[in-house]
């Protein structure tokens, strides 16, 4: 099955995808459509160790979730110790724009790993544009409410 098709599958049944990749992510690639693609394919998270800079903007810019693994740690950590449990949890917003999120991999022996992920919605005004999901939709919104 294509990745398309894969895609369209889940979409249709409601599962949220997640892309896990190495360092600086979105470097060398058409950044608009870079965002995009993953966006309309239902991808909601990407998780990496690094972002390019202007791509993960992006990404947030398309209502898809930039998550890090925390320093020391990446996308082969979490998959030699298990599969994904798929249970992400939110907590609290620190300094006013930072979060932490936490990735449970299902250990081999069925218990779970703390996998700590770092938020990468850096500004109050990427928290807006997130909110709303992206940077159209939120203007959209702007216009209509004026």
């Amino acid at each position: 099955m294509s990745i398309f098709d894969a895609a369209m599958r889940y979409k249709a049944d409601k599962v949220p995808l997640v892309i896990f990749a190495g360092k600086e992510y979105g470097s060398g690639s058409s950044r608009d459509w870079a965002a995009k693609g993953p966006n309309l394919l239902g991808v909601r998270a990407v998780v990496t160790q690094s972002f390019e800079r202007i791509h993960r903007s992006n990404l947030i810019g398309m209502g898809v979730l930039p998550l890090c693994f925390e320093e020391g740690t990446s996308w082969q950590t979490p998959r030699a110790q298990g599969r994904p449990a798929g249970h992400h949890s939110r907590a609290a917003w620190r300094d006013q724009a930072a979060t932490a999120h936490d990735r449970r991999d299902r250990r081999r022996d069925g218990g779970l790993k703390r996998v700590p992920l770092v938020c990468r919605i850096d500004t109050l005004d990427e928290l807006d544009y997130f909110k709303h999901g992206g940077i159209l939709q939120y203007v959209l919104r702007q216009l209509v409410s004026a």
